[in-house]
């Protein structure tokens, strides 16, 4: 399977539209407000159940990433559909239908005082490929990747679990190059909202292929109203995240580090001449840093990130594709990146025979060293791999039967 085209079946739903709402979906709590925590904290694991069809995955609950046995048989809550993907804000968990071009339903759940998952909310949605928390709300973006020339941005109050804002772009003036920005991901940086995208073509046969491989592009604009400021630009790597992964970092700094895999492609060939690379954002700025460029590419003999996961302090792992100047295959290889610092290393521990990893759901409790990663092979099954980044090394934690591990979230209660 090849990474790089996995975000293609991953396109997800959570913009509500109460008006188009099925009858059987139902509004559990929409004056839903923050409970007194305990304290602790139980881990939401998602995992498709093996052998089964018409169910996107079960959750399932546990105390502990770091060792023990959950199972999907008999256990958890059923996610149906063909896919599911997962946000969680404000302490609530989002579950996301991918409605398969049509719109699908959103859950939503919190633990109760016992720690247990309980439904909030049930309700319809289009189908978008960009969700994150900004502020309050889940911010959402509906992109086409061909035809209509407007993508549409919302604000979903997570608390109220309904439309607050709402914006339309025309992301053929944005890119205004003759192609079309591709929002890839948002993220909040102080008080405004960035967002990444990839410049495509957006008509067959090549959608997705682009004439502009070595270019980055940040779009920024401001919160909550929505109003465009200016695109930030860079020429020294290709563009920022890829399509449904997450590319740019804010860190406890206010800086922000933008990652790029390098994989643009122009009629279905690699087109990306610069390297695979990160670069930076400083806190209170819009522009690239042009004294910082981390060579990726070049510290790890070739390879390409896929995806990241930040740690806290600056520290990131890094999934890289499996072999010098491939864009394909599940991401094989593990890596440690201190990006303050411009450091990087392999970690050891891993497996031989991955056939997925989860990529933009996996935890941290940011304390710059502990990383949590969905692992699964083809000779042991599904494990939560615990990371340590101070000595570049993983093994295996809680093991999950019966299934596939999709996603790894957290609450409190």
């Amino acid at each position: 399977m090849k990474l790089k085209y996995l975000p293609v079946l991953a396109a997800v739903s959570i913009l509500c539209i109460f008006t188009a709402c099925d009858p059987e979906l139902e509004y559990l709590d929409i004056t839903d407000t923050d409970t007194e925590l305990t304290g602790a904290t139980k881990y939401i694991i998602s995992a498709t159940p093996i052998g089964t069809t018409g169910i996107a995955d079960y959750l399932l609950t546990t105390n502990s990433l770091d060792e023990g046995m959950i199972t999907t048989k008999g256990n958890g809550l059923e996610q149906d559909g063909s896919y599911r993907y997962y946000l969680t804000h404000k302490n609530r968990f989002f579950s996301m239908l991918y409605g398969q071009g049509n719109p699908g339903a959103v859950t939503s759940y919190r633990l109760d005082s016992t720690g247990t998952l309980t439904r909030l909310s049930n309700f319809q949605s289009e189908t978008v490929h960009v969700f994150a928390p900004v502020k309050d709300d889940v911010f959402t973006i509906k992109v086409p990747r061909s035809g209509n020339e407007f993508a549409s941005m919302y604000r979903v109050d997570a608390r109220k679990y309904q439309i607050v804002g709402e914006k339309q772009v025309n992301i053929v003036k944005l890119a205004g190059n003759g192609e079309r920005a591709h929002f890839t991901w948002a993220t909040q940086v102080g008080e405004k909202v960035f967002i990444p995208y990839m410049s495509i073509k957006g008509a067959a046969p090549d959608v997705f292929g682009t004439a502009y491989p070595d270019s980055s592009w940040v779009a920024v604009y401001s919160y909550p109203e929505l109003e465009f400021e200016k695109v930030i630009r860079d020429n020294r790597t290709s563009y920022i995240g890829a399509y449904f992964l997450d590319g740019l970092v804010e860190t406890e700094n206010g800086d922000a580090y933008a990652f790029s895999p390098a994989a643009a492609t122009n009629n279905g060939l690699p087109a990306s001449t610069k390297p695979s690379a990160i670069i930076r954002i400083l806190k209170g700025t819009t522009e690239f840093d042009q004294t910082y460029f981390f060579n990726i590419e070049q510290e790890s003999g070739g390879h390409h990130i896929a995806a990241q996961t930040y740690l806290g302090k600056g520290i990131f792992i890094l999934q890289m594709y499996p072999q010098p100047k491939s864009l394909a295959g599940t991401a094989r290889k593990f890596a440690v990146a201190d990006v303050i610092n411009k450091k990087f290393k392999w970690v050891s521990g891993i497996p031989d025979d991955i056939t997925r990893t989860t990529t933009i759901n996996n935890y941290s409790p940011r304390d710059g060293k502990t990383g949590y990663i969905g692992i699964t092979t083809a000779s042991e099954g599904s494990y939560v791999y615990i990371f340590d980044a101070e000595i570049g090394a993983a093994k295996r934690g809680l093991k999950v039967e019966g299934g596939t591990i999709t996603a790894i979230n957290a609450l409190k209660y």
